[in-house]
């Protein structure tokens, strides 16, 4: 019985971390943290990384802690969402910097009805270059109108 709560915990986490993505950038990264994420959205210096990149950071401490928790701890359920936070943010990695932004050269050629409607929601989300008048904050889950 414990392993079909493990793998709730796990998915329940994996599909929390879409709202948290969403609610983050749209209230932390386009609110007081703004300066961090500027240079995601506006490129004002050479360098590979961006200012941005700090905000793995938090979400990477707190599935580090479940995995102490778990390990030190011995918290059985603190393993699976600290499993979640770090399969979530590998996904958003893959979907948002390799894929997207093409921040490496792979997964180039992947083309089907959803790698677009990703693709045309992440575009309009940057045509706005300032804090304000954003849309379409989320990574994996975007609306309807940009499958079409």
């Amino acid at each position: 019985m414990q392993i079909a709560f493990w793998i709730l915990i796990f998915l329940a986490t994996f599909f929390i971390m879409e709202f948290n993505a969403w609610f983050t950038h749209k209230y932390i990264m386009h609110g007081f943290l703004w300066n961090l994420h500027k240079d995601h959205h506006h490129k004002d210096h050479d360098s590979w990384f961006e200012r941005n990149d700090a905000f793995f950071i938090f979400y990477a401490i707190v599935s580090m802690t479940c995995f102490y928790l778990w390990s030190y701890e011995a918290i059985w359920y603190t393993l699976p969402i600290g499993l979640g936070i770090l399969v979530y943010g590998a996904a958003y990695f893959i979907v948002h910097d390799i894929f997207i932004h093409q921040r490496f050269k792979w997964l180039r050629n992947i083309d089907n009805k959803y790698a677009r409607g990703l693709r045309r929601a992440h575009k309009i989300h940057h045509k706005h270059l300032g804090k304000h008048k954003g849309e379409n904050f989320g990574m994996l889950i975007v609306p309807f109108k940009y499958f079409k």
